[in-house]
């Protein structure tokens, strides 16, 4: 059997993050929340509705996902798992779409898996216009210099754990999916996009919701696509 594991990084998301967790299929071993220097009950809400929970201080994306891995890398080696999925803690994702994200690994043997948000699977106004054309600017250039498939930088994706590890994955704040996708090009993984429903999140995005945020995302996308354009 597929041991999968989910890790959920998650701030101040506690008006959410129990639903995200119950929507989250019974194929899953474990479900990771961690919780990035959240101040209200996100931590509490999530240990009720089952979740491993952790804490990570220094706040950003991917200290968050890299806490997770962390954790996953000091277990066990029979509790490892052969897959880990990344997803939003703010139920704008469809959790129980994860079965969906998971499949190309299990039955096509595929390294990574994008939950592509499609615009006619989309609700309207769950992706920002500074969202949307960042998207279309980040997988264009991406296509441009790589000759890369990908249409969108979504959160809510799935990749073999062996291959994940072999990323060797390094930024902490929101750089980690475009650091992901370019290095799994770079890598010659095999990948696919499976296009996902995509709602309007609970509360308000830390990132898309305000302006210091889009701006800060779009310089560290741009920073890591053109510094991978210059590597040989």
């Amino acid at each position: 059997m597929t041991n999968i594991k989910v890790i959920i990084p998650a701030y101040n998301e506690a008006d959410s993050i129990a639903h995200v967790i119950k929507d989250i299929p019974d194929i899953v071993s474990e479900i990771i929340v961690v919780s990035n220097n959240s101040n209200d009950d996100t931590e509490i809400n999530a240990k009720h509705a089952g979740a491993t929970v952790l804490k990570e201080t220094n706040r950003g994306y991917g200290y968050a996902c890299l806490k997770g891995m962390d954790y996953i890398a000091n277990l066990n080696t029979e509790q490892q798992p052969d897959i880990i999925a990344f997803l939003d803690g703010d139920y704008s994702d469809y959790p129980e779409e994860l079965t969906k994200i998971v499949q190309p690994i299990i039955a096509n043997n595929t390294d990574f898996v994008i939950g592509a948000r499609v615009k006619a699977l989309r609700e309207k106004g769950a992706m920002t216009v500074p969202q949307i054309f960042g998207n279309w600017l980040a997988t264009t250039l991406m296509s441009i210099l790589f000759r890369a498939k990908f249409t969108d930088l979504g959160p809510f994706r799935a990749i073999k754990y062996d291959k994940l590890l072999q990323l060797k994955m390094e930024d902490k704040t929101y750089g980690w999916t475009v650091e992901m996708q370019l290095k799994v090009l770079r890598q010659k993984l095999t990948y696919v996009e499976v296009p996902v429903n995509y709602r309007n999140r609970i509360g308000v995005s830390k990132v898309s919701g305000t302006v210091k945020g889009a701006i800060f995302a779009g310089v560290k996308i741009l920073g890591w696509i053109f510094k991978y354009s210059f590597k040989k």
